[in-house]
């Protein structure tokens, strides 16, 4: 029995999505931290119980050959760029991911500070994104964001690799985007429904019937011919800088399929016409991450250099 890495978590009030890249070299510096990644999470959340503070580590396609040997994910690859006819969404780097989170932004920002100091040389910092709770788990766009996120049972299917030899292992792919908050809040509640395919008030969907086939929510829903949907987890978490003037939404989706997600993105951004939201929301960044199971990063089958 396999034992996952903290993917199924509930969701809190604080996040830090931390994207690393390896220097050349930096390889024996990540191996050795991996082993100690869960005494660093206890040696942090012991002084506060009921802090919540949880730790996720991804690894990119190339980082995972640089660091292990034996068997490989099967659905391992870079995260595939998207260029529709209006709307883009990049491939940026990424080798070690640690999706960090916990009650307080403290907890958080102590480990990211303590993995950072721990790896020195061997890494870049790439992106380091502050996630935090938006008043009832809305969006800055002012919607409820993870209305249809599995629970239970229905969460790990979605999420976690249920047989082989990664059981319990999960992909997880990340992504930016920046909204035009002006022009957001210039349109009227009715087309930003619209937009969305859910009801601002309320949260509630709009029917089938009269929801827009260009909407989020339609755009974002996977079914097989005879029905049956198919669903990620979702962790986003919104983030902004009143200095820069960036406001936006981090994305973070773990499937036990990576096909899942990436079809809804093929919706997304290459569907004609594409998803709605992109009018006002931009992706900035994309990376797709295997996330091993805890067993795996305690005893991990290393590559020597």
């Amino acid at each position: 029995m396999t034992t996952p890495q903290a993917v199924l978590s509930p969701l809190t009030e604080s996040a830090v999505f931390l994207t690393l890249t390896m220097n050349p070299g930096g390889e024996a510096a990540v191996r050795d931290l991996l082993p100690d990644l869960s005494g660093m999470v206890r040696s942090v959340a012991f002084p506060l119980p009921d802090e919540r503070l949880a730790c996720v580590a991804g690894f990119g396609s190339q980082a995972w050959d640089r660091l292990f040997t034996g068997p490989r994910p099967a659905g391992l690859h870079p995260f595939r760029e998207l260029t529709g006819s209006r709307h883009h969404a990049p491939a940026t780097p990424g080798d070690v991911f640690l999706h960090i989170r916990a009650t307080r932004h403290y907890s958080c920002f102590e480990l990211a500070r303590r993995v950072v100091n721990r790896l020195g040389d061997a890494v870049s910092v790439y992106d380091a994104t502050t996630g935090f709770r938006y008043f009832d788990r809305r969006d800055l766009l002012g919607y409820v964001d993870g209305t249809e996120n599995p629970a239970g049972a229905a969460a790990a299917r979605a999420a976690l690799i249920s047989d082989g030899p990664f059981e319990g292992g999960s992909f997880l792919i990340v992504q930016k985007y920046l909204h035009d908050l002006a022009k957001w809040t210039a349109m009227p509640v009715e087309e930003r429904d619209r937009s969305v395919g859910r009801h601002l008030a309320d949260d509630v969907e709009i029917p089938d019937a009269r929801k827009a086939p260009d909407s989020h929510v339609a755009r974002t829903t996977i079914e097989d011919p005879d029905g049956t949907e198919h669903k990620i987890l979702r962790d986003n978490m919104p983030f902004g800088s009143i200095a820069r003037g960036e406001y936006g939404t981090y994305f973070c989706g773990y499937a036990a399929d990576p096909a899942v997600t990436e079809k809804m993105l093929q919706r997304m951004f290459v569907a004609d016409p594409p998803d709605l939201l992109l009018d006002v929301s931009t992706a900035v960044t994309g990376s797709l991450f295997f996330v091993p199971t805890a067993d795996f990063l305690d005893d991990p089958p290393l590559r020597q250099d």
